[in-house]
């Protein structure tokens, strides 16, 4: 399902409560050193001005690691035609967060041509790097065949159009991109295109023929740390005690997975500043599995990654054939041993 926060009121509502705590001290300021002494977090994202992430990178002493991820185009709400679009969740699962665009086979194939031959935006050398898989832009999956985009963001199962009765050929979903419902995103359209070329090519999807562009997709910077060779499973730097990482620097991808990488580091701190040792999160919950992720796979192939079941254990002994069963048992083991770590660990 859809998890859409107005980024505006998120930000404001966590600096709030932050503000709100007698026993922080604020200084507003630009950090451009990492210190050398005393227990500290260093919590910063893909964003990191370019004098800390240049300290980063002297600190870390590998290759600084980057790619270019790329942002989706938003639309007004008011601009999409609900004669043709249609509310849904797949297979009417949970609420109907998302508005679909349907396609035929024709709309379809006119759509995907299109889009391969569409001028992109002129990429500088440092650009030319492979991109994260997980956001790659939509003209470069279109490129990788005919039918690469229906198994993808235009995958149709589950979506029947209540219109037809039938399920479309393809389906484009657009997913609300702030609290006022009065903007969205289209869903998996990260692109490098040129801005008059997404105005003229996403505007071929039925629905959007009309559509006003908020924002048109882009490509920027994510830089990332080689963090195998950097951090502990702790977010403990292996080169100075009491120097912690948190947040996409890392190598964690996503808001709550960022949010957990702060949570990890955060406890550690606070245990070193107690004098306890530093604590690992067991690597059958998805804290462990991302921290052991983000600290012992191989730095020449190291990318960001979500949380996701493929980082667990699988289950010892047992072969469960239902991947929602089997997701089920892997969470119910992962809270066990959780509950189990807080109150032997942590406690």
């Amino acid at each position: 399902g859809a998890l859409a926060v107005d980024r505006d009121k998120f930000s404001k509502y966590v600096t709030d409560k932050l503000h709100s705590l007698k026993n922080v001290t604020f200084h507003d300021e630009e950090i451009t050193k990492i210190p050398d002494s005393g227990i500290t977090i260093i919590a910063t994202g893909p964003l990191t001005s370019d004098a800390l992430a240049k300290e980063i990178q002297k600190f870390s002493g590998t290759d600084s690691l980057h790619f270019f991820d790329a942002a989706a185009p938003i639309v007004a709400a008011n601009s999409i035609d609900m004669n043709i679009v249609y509310k849904k969740s797949r297979y009417d699962r949970g609420e109907a967060a998302y508005l679909n665009c349907p396609m035929d086979k024709g709309q379809y194939d006119n759509f995907a041509k299109n889009l391969v031959h569409a001028e992109t935006a002129q990429m500088h050398g440092f650009e030319k790097n492979d991109v994260f898989e997980g956001c790659m832009p939509i003209e470069v999956m279109a490129a990788r065949g005919p039918k690469t985009m229906l198994f993808g963001p235009l995958k149709p199962v589950g979506l029947r159009d209540p219109h037809t009765g039938k399920t479309p050929y393809a389906v484009v979903q657009l997913r609300q991109d702030n609290a006022a419902a009065s903007m969205y995103n289209i869903v998996g359209f990260q692109t490098h295109l040129k801005y008059g070329e997404q105005k003229r090519v996403f505007s071929m999807i039925p629905g959007l023929e009309h559509a006003r562009f908020a924002r048109y997709g882009k490509m920027h910077r994510n830089t990332y740390m080689a963090s195998p060779e950097v951090l502990n499973a702790s977010y403990e730097s292996r080169k100075q005690k009491g120097l912690f990482f948190a947040g996409q620097m890392t190598g964690v991808e996503g808001y709550v997975e960022s949010a957990g990488s702060g949570l990890v580091a955060g406890i550690n701190a606070a245990r070193e500043s107690l004098g306890k040792d530093p604590v690992t999160f067991p690597k059958d919950t998805a804290l462990g599995s991302m921290a052991n992720y983000v600290t012992t796979t191989s730095a020449k192939h190291f990318q960001p990654m979500n949380a996701s079941f493929a980082l667990l254990p699988g289950l010892e002994g047992r072969r469960i054939r239902n991947k929602r069963d089997r997701h089920l048992k892997i969470s119910e083991r992962g809270l066990k041993d959780l509950d189990k770590f807080k109150t032997e660990v942590l406690e």
